[in-house]
């Protein structure tokens, strides 16, 4: 999918500005006075969406895909997913009428789904945790300011980075390990609780079979623009569905392609309108994120979140140095091991700093999500 030019992000909103409904306008504003009041509300929800969305899509590239900018991220989708559902609250006996009442349910569908995106990710934290102690003995083993380094730290490295090659394969063949802990961030059921066959997601993490590129498919699948009449018939709300479910599909495509997934794959097709205010920063996020996928260096690996570029570098390197050392180490040899070793553990910092908050926002994110939903379902259920 194409991408917009850098110099699109740092454009002024009027330079991006359509009308709310875009080709639809004129449907809308000829309702009346309510309806006007639905479209100020709208479009300032889309106005929202395009400020939260536009500076991530103009960081630096070393900014891009980092830890720092999925927390940044998720903020982002926190704060429009709490704008939208002050909307939904202020507008339920609207939402209660057909068509609108379909869209909801078809919204609320697709953040079921995104549930099991929540845990799949937080699978995928710990798994880069169990890189961690790997990795710590390799950069013990290795560290020359500790002791002088010799054929058994060279010995010791070596094994420790052949069990990280065995545990950074496909994530179908160490799913295990996670999984049978059964943890997510739903509410902990203890023994003799027995839950409804539909709560899977909202209680367990994902089973082996589970697909994250399926999974989000499933997600895109059947998400359209609202037709003119459904415009017409919802006073607009159904723009903002439309457009609420679209960012939750994109963050969640952006889970999937940057954290270890079970069967992941960024090569899902969806469409990113053109003709929204809001439209921009996705099209400039997606395009940039494709060429990220596309470089070399990452055709095959575990995520493009930058840390895990950035420890898959560092093991490759350290990899090739100790295949290759002979001993007595050159003076070049151990400048080379120390300098490999000083960027490993800079990078494993990050992450020992990064992945907790990282976590918590997404635990963050999932109970946002299902609050929603419960919230609104139990409003429109009341007599």
């Amino acid at each position: 999918m194409p991408s917009s030019d850098n110099q699109s992000s740092s454009m002024s909103f009027a330079s991006y500005r359509r009308p709310i409904l875009g080709i639809r306008n004129d449907q809308i504003h000829s309702m009346g006075a309510n309806h006007d009041s639905n479209a100020q509300e709208l479009d300032s929800f889309q106005r929202h969406v395009f400020a939260q969305f536009k500076d991530l899509s103009a960081v630096s590239p070393d900014e891009l895909l980092s830890i720092t900018w999925v927390q940044k991220l998720l903020d982002a989708f926190t704060s429009c997913q709490e704008e939208f559902k002050v909307i939904l609250s202020n507008n339920k006996d609207q939402l209660l009428k057909p068509p609108a009442d379909r869209l909801v349910s078809e919204f609320f569908d697709r953040a079921i789904k995104a549930l099991d995106i929540c845990n799949a990710s937080r699978d995928g934290i710990e798994k880069i945790r169990l890189w961690q102690k790997h990795l710590d003995i390799i950069i013990c083993a290795l560290d020359a300011r500790q002791r002088m380094i010799g054929e058994g730290q060279f010995r010791r490295a070596r094994k420790a980075l052949m069990d990280l090659a065995l545990v950074m394969l496909d994530e179908k063949d160490t799913g295990g390990v996670f999984s049978n802990r059964n943890r997510s961030f739903g509410r902990h059921k203890g023994k003799g609780h027995r839950s409804s066959g539909h709560s899977r997601s909202l209680s367990w993490s994902v089973s082996h079979s589970w697909s994250a590129s399926k999974q989000l498919q499933s997600i895109a699948n059947n998400l359209a623009l609202p037709r003119g009449n459904e415009l017409a018939a919802t006073n607009g709300l159904a723009m903002l569905v439309y457009t609420m479910s679209f960012v939750l599909m994109f963050i969640l495509w952006v889970l999937v392609a940057v954290i270890p997934c079970q069967d992941r794959s960024i090569q899902i097709p969806f469409a990113i309108p053109r003709q929204f205010s809001w439209s921009a920063p996705f099209f400039l996020l997606h395009g940039r994120i494709m060429d990220e996928s596309k470089k070399r260096e990452h055709r095959n690996s575990s995520g493009l979140l930058k840390e895990i570029c950035q420890i898959e570098k560092c093991v490759h390197q350290i990899t090739d140095l100790v295949d290759s050392a002979q001993f007595p180490l050159t003076e070049e040899q151990k400048e080379d091991v120390k300098e490999c070793v000083r960027e490993l553990s800079l990078v494993c910092e990050v992450c020992k700093s990064g992945l907790d908050p990282l976590e918590r926002q997404l635990r963050e994110v999932f109970r946002k999500i299902m609050s929603c939903r419960l919230e609104f379902l139990g409003k429109t259920t009341q007599p």
